[in-house]
């Protein structure tokens, strides 16, 4: 199993930036993609950016240009740079990562608030 833990939300005024932590543990070595996901009230769950591959990260298209995926493996930890925030990003963000292709895993979730 891998355990997911984000850090880094908060409150923010819109147009400033913010970065989102999510650490893993247990069997790293599994995972064959990672990402976040974001769920604002009354509304679906949606995917904010994937990363399978340094060549391979996708982002949803209200985020292009605004926020970035990374990561640190000698850490463990993979991160979302949120940039030029609005109101509209408001939203509590998920770090998932995938195992062998077929089993999820999910942090507890990030609250993110952006003020106009």
């Amino acid at each position: 199993q891998v355990q997911l833990v984000e850090s880094g939300g908060g409150l923010v005024q819109a147009g400033g930036p913010l970065r989102l932590s999510c650490a893993a543990s247990g069997s790293i070595a599994s995972i064959t993609a990672m990402g976040w996901y974001r769920q604002a009230p009354g509304k679906q769950r949606e995917l904010v950016a994937s990363f399978t591959s340094p060549s391979s990260t996708n982002y949803a298209d209200s985020v292009k240009g605004r926020f970035t995926f990374s990561s640190d493996n000698t850490k463990n930890t993979v991160y979302l740079q949120m940039n030029s925030l609005k109101p509209e990003d408001t939203a509590v963000y998920y770090c998932h990562a995938q195992q062998y292709g077929l089993i999820n895993s999910w942090g507890p979730g990030t609250q993110v608030t952006v003020s106009s």
